[in-house]
């Protein structure tokens, strides 16, 4: 179900249509046996967007070439524009029918010519930060997947009903898009791996406060939430023209591995305004850690790398703490990739702060000694959908070790789940107080010099409230234990491959 757009909206509005259009959508890739999931729904609404998207930006700047009295030259040739191959229209405005491919047709277009002429932008791009080589790295690595002419033609018919011509339409589309993702997040534990709750992202922005003059960065972008939440904070604080033109090109950077993430981020960053997305389509962890220079490095980090990843022995050399937990290679990268004087906030695994092996316990020391870690927000259960697991969020500042310490136990009053997902006013709190880092009865402070020398444990303990151990739900419960298998499974494969 996507919920309706954030301002109040009536049924003769476009966000109403943009929603019967998407809810439309939906129903046509349910009967489409190509397509066998929230995941499969939203890769595919990528492409037809991202095409469609392309069309409105191309008419866009050729009427505005048109009235500075300059030529326009388009990014994709006649022979493969919209409206020629997707939406033919006639004389009065209508799809002309008998120029619309359909059936076998429209199937053997896109598979054998349109996605190979759409591909091939990446090798003739003039270089990675273009719209072009976009285009050429979307289609290298989405694959159509319907197997019905006739339901693609619907789907295509559905998505020419949309318009990218304003920031408001765009903007109206991002929510909707936004809400693809989240139902994608909620379909299970593959798609929780793209979608952080988005109040708890916009407290982190609201902790870390970046400024138009930092540059801003996620190695773990996944769907790009956070880079999206970023810029929707920033842009009323851009008031010129080189403002805005900074936040599109040099604040938001981002780097992620999987091909779908990557399409769909690229596609969430497109929609929330910006054009050519500074997205790296590439494994961060492969990158020795070591080798990273002062021009590598970012004022802000905002991050939730993958919950229990585990990584292969030739990737965790690129690490002086040898660990196979992707999140804290993910870590190690984040420190080293923060300026100093930067800022970052890195939602981790709660087994963080006080697991006692070797490389737990480096990379709490490691933190403690270069960084200065403020805060540490303590986030209920369930507050990830399907993962099984709790979290916590790291706050820290490059360059100065950790003198004291600032906890706060997020308590919502309520079980958290897909019925009773966290809000903003449940954040609401936790930013007032951190900001003068007050104490209260789910909040307190530790000075660093009482920790542990020898485990540096960080575990969470309130000292307002006796430790309870809060009953958890069905649900929760029966999320751990298919994260627990489906983590036994990886590792069962893994064997298998050395056998």
């Amino acid at each position: 179900m996507i919920p309706a757009c954030r301002r109040s909206q009536t049924a003769a509005t476009p966000c109403a249509m943009f929603e019967q259009t998407f809810k439309n959508l939906d129903d046509i890739l349910r009967k489409e046996a190509g397509c066998a999931s929230e995941l499969d729904y939203t890769e595919q609404t990528s492409w037809l967007l991202f095409l469609k998207y392309l069309d409105d930006l191309e008419t866009s700047r050729a009427t505005e070439a048109e009235l500075r009295g300059q030529a326009y030259t388009p990014i994709i040739d006649a022979a493969h524009r919209w409206g020629l191959w997707a939406a033919p229209k006639d004389t009065t405005g209508k799809l002309d029918h008998n120029r619309a491919k359909t059936g076998p047709d429209l199937i053997a277009y896109v598979n054998r010519e349109l996605f190979p002429y759409l591909e091939g932008f990446k090798g003739r791009a003039a270089s990675a930060d273009t719209i072009e080589y976009k285009i050429g790295e979307i289609f290298g690595e989405i694959r159509n997947k319907f197997q019905s002419g006739y339901s693609l033609r619907d789907a295509i018919d559905a998505i020419d009903q949309l318009s990218f011509g304003s920031q408001t339409q765009k903007h109206e589309l991002s929510e909707l898009y936004e809400a693809k993702i989240k139902n994608m997040g909620n379909a299970g534990r593959n798609g929780g791996e793209y979608y952080t709750p988005r109040p708890l992202i916009r407290a982190m922005i609201k902790v870390v406060k970046p400024t138009l003059n930092n540059t801003i960065y996620d190695g773990a972008a996944g769907s790009c939430g956070f880079l999206c939440e970023a810029y929707d904070y920033l842009l009323p604080l851009a008031k010129t023209t080189a403002d805005r033109e900074r936040l599109q090109k040099r604040t938001f950077f981002a780097k992620e591995k999987k091909s779908l993430a990557y399409v769909i981020g690229t596609m969430n960053m497109i929609l929330h305004g910006i054009e050519a997305p500074n997205i790296v389509h590439t494994n961060t962890l492969a990158e020795q850690v070591l080798d990273i220079q002062e021009k590598d490095r970012f004022d802000v980090i905002l991050a939730n790398p993958p919950f229990g990843g585990k990584e292969r022995p030739e990737i965790q050399q690129n690490f002086p703490i040898k660990t196979g937990e992707t999140a804290y290679l993910f870590l190690q990268h984040f420190i080293k990739s923060l300026r100093a004087g930067g800022s970052a906030a890195v939602v981790i695994k709660n087994t963080f702060l006080s697991n006692t092996d070797n490389a737990s316990v480096a990379l709490r020391r490691e933190l403690l000694e270069s960084c200065n870690l403020h805060t540490v927000l303590d986030m209920p259960g369930g507050t990830f959908q399907g993962a099984g697991v709790k979290t916590v969020v790291l706050f820290f500042d490059k360059g100065e070790p950790t003198r004291s310490l600032w906890y706060y136990r997020l308590d919502p009053g309520r079980n958290m789940g897909k019925t009773n997902p966290l809000n903003d006013a449940d954040m609401a709190d936790f930013i007032e107080r951190q900001a003068s880092f007050a104490e209260g009865p789910n909040s307190w402070s530790l000075a660093a010099d009482t920790l542990d020398p020898a485990t540096f444990d960080l575990t969470v303990r309130n000292p307002n409230a006796p430790e309870v151990e809060a009953l958890r739900s069905p649900q929760e419960i029966l999320d751990e234990i298919a994260a627990l298998d489906a983590e036994s499974a990886e590792i069962l494969a893994r064997v298998r491959e050395l056998l």
